[in-house]
Parts: structure tokens; C-alpha cells; sequence
């Protein structure tokens, strides 16, 4: 098996990216101590080995009109088979989602809700999620301020 990060080089490939995806690759090879052809070589082996997984913009969620952050955590009635898929399946379709986490502990999911407030994160709890069976309980928690907040 070949290593995906080959060296100290590939780190800073990385840490440059994830500052500024969109920079040129002049600018990257002069950041990192290369030359343009081995830093593009470097950078499509980073992105064919996986290590890479694409490049994306950050939008503010206030221009979906989302405004309010909420930290729900739920918990299946059964934690059997059918009911996990059930639940998995419906949040990858619900846009308000934007993670969700399997978990060990007294709760099964820990979910990052954005709703554009209290009314519609309300109607998103009536509508979505108590509306499928395989919902025992839910627990929310409003975030009142992010302190850090780091993509990976």
C-alpha cells in the first residue's frame, strides 16, 4: 500500500490549501519550496489517492436565510437495522442538515440543524423529524456564539 502523504512537502501542500483552495499553482510551489511541475504532480497524486477529496466554496448561511444553528441530539426507539436506515436515509435528504454524527452514549445521532429561527426549526422538528417512527426522543441545544470553527 502507498503512503498517501509522502513527506513534510505534501503537509504544507495541504495546510496552503486548506487556507486558500483557490490558489494558483505558481503560488503554491513557491509557498511549499518547489517548482510549478513537481508541486501540480504532487498536488493531482494528493487528489488521486483520496487524501484531496475536492474543493468547495464557504457560503454565508445567512444568504439562505439561515440564521439560527441548533445541536440536536436523537435517539431511535430500536436501534435495529430497518430503523437506522430509515433514519440515515431521511437526513441526507433534509438541506437544514448539515452533519450528522453516529454516536456512542445515552443518544444514537448528533445532528447541525440551520433554520432561519425558532418557527421554522420548530416545524423542521414537527414535520421531519417526529414524523418518522423509528424517533424515541430528540434534545436540542441553541448555539448562542461559535468560538472556533475549522474545515478539514
Amino acid at each position: 500500500m502507498t503512503q498517501k502523504i509522502a513527506d513534510e512537502t505534501d503537509r504544507r501542500i495541504l495546510k496552503e490549501l486548506l487556507a486558500d483552495a483557490r490558489i494558483t499553482n505558481n503560488e503554491l510551489a513557491e509557498r511549499v519550496g518547489l517548482s510549478p511541475s513537481p508541486c501540480l504532480r504532487r498536488l493531482r497524486r494528493l487528489e488521486e489517492a483520496g487524501v484531496i477529496r475536492g474543493y468547495t466554496a464557504l457560503v454565508d448561511p445567512a444568504v439562505e436565510g439561515w440564521t439560527m444553528t441548533a445541536i440536536a441530539t436523537v435517539r431511535l426507539s430500536r436501534q435495529h437495522e430497518d430503523e437506522i436506515v430509515m433514519f440515515e436515509e431521511a437526513i441526507r435528504g433534509w438541506d437544514e442538515v448539515l452533519e450528522c454524527h453516529l454516536v456512542t452514549g445515552s443518544r444514537d445521532y448528533v445532528l447541525k440543524v440551520m433554520s432561519a429561527g425558532l418557527e421554522q426549526y420548530e416545524r423542521f422538528i414537527k414535520e421531519k423529524i417526529a414524523r418518522l417512527k423509528c424517533v424515541a426522543s430528540i434534545e436540542t441545544s441553541f448555539v448562542m456564539n461559535t468560538i472556533k470553527e475549522r474545515r478539514i
